[in-house]
């Protein structure tokens, strides 16, 4: 479905982005993957989806880094078609005790890469299809973009930040092929939960399973993780024919968490 299109995935050496990453390659994508860590081995696993497979690492708070990522992803495969906005990163404190740097960060990674990637992967996109354009943006938003937490205030202000971004690019984009619409998954065992669940099992003396359960029963009602297939399942239908004429919505995947 997606042969010939390049996509580019913020994040997804790992998790989320990767599960995205590897569900647009099974559509014939070409794949622009991002992020820090081991790349061998995720990059192995888009291509052997029989995708072409290009890597840049640039750090998403840098303005200069998402650029050349922009004009790098351009020179591999002709322009991108599909941007997912994927990259973040988390930190938990009381507002009053949230370090000022670590705000800066979360909002730079969570919420400025997305508006950044997004201005510069426009014109391309509305200048496609013989200038009646085609595109596809996919804000990886959370349930933090519906709802909040305590002690998660700069994640869930960038993640409403997503959400309302979204909204708007949909909307100046609305008379066009370009599209632009938000994912917001519930808890996915990613390694940046992992870490919480960890945390919380250290902290409550407890084992790793009660930890995991103690997390999905404070939130989610199906008491399961969604997981990065799921995720990358709805990121190809947004892709597909039926998502042309979906628009500016933030779409839940979460178990019933904001159901409550």
């Amino acid at each position: 479905m997606l042969k010939g299109k390049t996509a580019l995935v913020t994040g997804s050496t790992s998790g989320i982005g990767l599960g995205i990453a590897k569900a647009l390659a099974a559509q014939g994508a070409n794949i622009v993957i991002n992020g820090f860590g081991d790349v061998d081995g995720p990059k192995a696993e888009v291509e052997a989806l029989g995708a072409r497979v290009a890597y840049h690492g640039a750090d998403m708070s840098k303005v200069a880094d998402i650029e050349d990522m922009m004009r790098y992803a351009a020179a591999q495969f002709g322009q991108v078609d599909i941007l997912v906005n994927n990259a973040g990163i988390q930190h938990v404190a009381r507002v009053e005790n949230f370090p000022v740097e670590r705000w800066d960060a979360v909002i730079a990674i969570n919420l400025s890469s997305a508006f950044h990637a997004t201005r510069l992967a426009l014109p391309a996109m509305l200048a496609a299809n013989g200038g009646k354009g085609w595109g596809r943006i996919i804000n990886v938003a959370s349930v933090h973009g519906l709802v909040g937490s305590a002690e998660k205030s700069a994640y869930v202000a960038a993640k409403h930040g997503i959400v309302g971004l979204t909204k708007v690019t949909a909307l100046e984009n609305a008379t066009t092929g370009v599209t632009c619409n938000a994912i917001c998954p519930g808890w996915v065992l990613t390694p940046l939960v992992q870490k919480q669940v960890d945390a919380k099992a250290a902290a409550g003396n407890i084992s790793n399973e009660a930890a995991t359960k103690q997390l999905l029963g404070e939130k989610e009602p199906s008491m399961q993780f969604t997981t990065p297939e799921e995720l990358g399942a709805l990121a190809v239908f947004f892709c597909s024919p039926a998502g042309n004429n979906v628009r500016g919505v933030a779409w839940n995947m979460d178990g019933g968490w904001a159901a409550q």
